[in-house]
């Protein structure tokens, strides 16, 4: 019960958040993809999370134990301070290219991002139920298996892919194109974050390097 507590305060706290992200620099509470976007934002998370929370509590303990601080190893701290400047600037661009109109986005297009958002974040809460050792830092606890099946069977790291295509999805959904220059920006933290935790996965969890072998791509199936 606490950790579903913990879990809804966190909620309250990222609306106000994404509240303030984007609607400040739109200089308006009347953007109504930014309110949409976080409507679907919220549902797709909390939902799963809620689950979570009842099914698979350490799993929601884990993910919700993330950020820079929570991060152990040095290259880790530097790419979730990249990654939270992207999600910043992401909100911030998008929200000023809506404001001042440099990119004309149609609302069908804005519908099919927040879709997209919102099969995304579902898509990397299943990867939890699956692994529920998926945190949102980088570690090896003890006790810990390599999940070979499921997406992990498909790709080596479902979870970021899930990210990669829900970031992309995000300045669509709030109306712009020019949003997507800081999620690009951010591209090569994402495989810095990727090389360095597979790095550490093959030195400290047992039978990580034979399921590279037998699983050979990171993110996409045949491109790498």
């Amino acid at each position: 019960m606490k950790l579903a507590m913990q879990a809804l305060a966190s909620a309250v706290l990222g609306i106000i958040f994404f509240a303030l992200l984007l609607c400040v620099p739109a200089g308006t509470i009347h953007y109504w993809q930014a309110w949409v976007f976080i409507a679907v934002f919220m549902i797709a998370t909390m939902g799963p999370s809620m689950y979570l929370a009842a099914k698979h509590p350490e799993a929601l303990a884990r993910r919700m134990h993330g950020g820079p601080k929570a991060e152990t190893r040095p290259v880790q701290k530097l790419v979730m301070w990249a990654v939270l400047t992207s999600v910043i600037a992401t909100g911030v661009v998008s929200a000023l290219d809506w404001r001042f109109g440099w990119s004309s986005v149609p609302t069908a297009v804005v519908v099919l991002g927040d879709v997209v958002v919102g099969v995304s974040l579902v898509a990397a809460q299943w990867v939890v139920i699956q692994n529920n050792f998926a945190g949102a830092s980088i570690s090896v606890e003890a006790g810990q298996p390599v999940i070979s099946t499921g997406l992990y069977g498909i790709v080596r790291h479902p979870m970021y892919i899930c990210a990669l295509i829900m970031m992309f999805a995000t300045p669509l959904a709030l109306g712009s194109y020019w949003g997507l220059v800081p999620v690009i920006a951010s591209a090569p933290a994402l495989m810095i974050r990727i090389f360095d935790e597979e790095t550490m996965l093959c030195t400290e969890l047992p039978g990580y390097i034979d399921y590279t072998r037998k699983v050979r791509y990171r993110l996409l199936p045949y491109v790498w």
